[in-house]
Parts: structure tokens; C-alpha cells; sequence
């Protein structure tokens, strides 16, 4: 399998913050999205962001903005499928999506997702972490993972695939994936959550506390 192309998953309106662009807070010296360019540079061959209104805002990071082809703010499977349609231009088999808003993701989480894909018809894997006891307790003894719809491989082979289901109506990324026995990567969830992401003004300061 080539190396994948990344997307910045950027399309959502960001509420509980007030509205904006998340990836655009400070984190430090640079913005959220800074440290999420940095970490998946390495990873993959090119990126893009998805997002969507006037792309001028992101033209500091030089890289091709893909907004929703569906209308309306359906959640990440558009941003998906955007990235999907952008990687057929390229001539690529597979994309990695990260969230823009989750600056701590793993260094190594292309390669463990690539690798969980192996053996898969259409490689389809969901990042995962396990879930706390108390997580468990609460859900009476279900599923013992988290899955992290934002971070995962999706295969280009899929997108009219994809694209039919959202005309649909479907918005829930598991539903989808579940349809193509998609898989889950398994990572470390100590000293922290790696997929920590900022919702709120006190998920930012968290963030800050991790950073230091």
C-alpha cells in the first residue's frame, strides 16, 4: 500500500467554543493547528484541510482547503469524503484523517493504523483507546474501547460508496465503517489520552497543562 495522503479534519462549527476555528487557538507559542501540521508531516505523503467558509484564513499554512461537497454540517463523514475525492485526483489508495482541534495524537499513528489494515479487502481502520473502569462500569459491561471516529484510514475505492450513504441520511461514522468490517487500532491512553481534543475554554487551559 502507497503512503497515504493526511486530512485535517477543520469542518465543524466549534459551539462550545463560541464558534471559530479551533485549530486557530494558541497553544503555546503556535496555534492548535500548527502542532497537528507538525505531527502528521512526518506521517504521510501531502495534506489538505478540510474546511469550510472563505479558505483565505488558512492560507499561512499553504495547503489545499477542501470544503464539504455535502451540504449542511453533516460531521466528519463529509470531511471524509472530501478528502477522499481530493486523494483520487492524486492518484492515492488510502487518506489518514486527523481532527484539527487534537494536538497530542500519536507520532506513530499512520504506521498503526496501516498496520492493523493488513489483510483487509478495503483497508478501514478507526483509532481506539481502551476505556477507563469506570467508563466500562457505567456502559454495564459494553464495548471496552473508545473509538475515535476523527482518526482513521479510509480507503479511496469507498468515496461513491461513502457519498451514497450520506445522500441517505447517514451521519454516524461507526455505522459506516461497521457496514465494510472496519477495524480499531489500539493505543495507549497514559500518561494521557492522545486524542484529547479542545471542545471547551477549560479543555484549551488543559491542553496548555499537557504542553507544559
Amino acid at each position: 500500500m502507497l503512503k497515504p495522503l493526511g486530512v485535517i479534519l477543520a469542518g465543524g462549527r466549534a459551539t462550545r467554543m463560541g464558534g471559530g476555528d479551533k485549530g486557530l487557538l494558541r497553544l503555546g507559542e503556535r496555534s492548535i493547528l500548527d502542532h497537528v501540521v507538525e505531527r502528521l508531516s512526518p506521517q504521510v505523503d501531502q495534506i489538505a484541510l478540510n474546511a469550510n467558509g472563505p479558505a483565505v484564513r488558512f492560507k499561512p499554512f499553504g495547503l489545499p482547503v477542501l470544503p464539504d461537497s455535502i451540504h449542511g454540517f453533516v460531521g466528519p463523514l463529509a470531511g471524509v469524503l472530501a478528502g477522499l475525492d481530493w486523494a483520487a485526483e492524486q492518484g492515492a489508495e488510502t487518506i489518514v484523517t486527523v481532527a484539527a482541534d487534537t494536538p497530542f495524537f500519536p507520532v506513530d499513528l499512520v504506521a498503526q493504523l496501516v498496520q492493523a489494515a493488513e489483510g483487509q479487502q478495503h483497508p478501514l481502520v478507526l483509532s481506539a483507546t481502551p476505556r477507563t473502569s469506570e467508563e466500562v462500569l457505567k456502559s454495564g459491561g459494553g464495548r471496552r474501547i473508545n473509538r475515535h471516529p476523527t482518526f482513521g484510514l479510509w480507503p479511496v475505492l469507498l468515496r461513491h460508496e461513502l457519498r451514497d450513504a450520506l445522500n441517505d441520511g447517514l451521519r454516524k461514522v461507526v455505522l459506516w465503517t461497521d457496514q465494510y468490517e472496519g477495524r480499531e487500532a489500539l493505543f495507549p491512553a497514559t500518561p494521557f489520552d492522545p486524542f484529547f481534543n479542545v471542545n471547551t475554554p477549560e479543555d484549551l487551559e488543559t491542553a496548555r497543562g499537557f504542553l507544559r
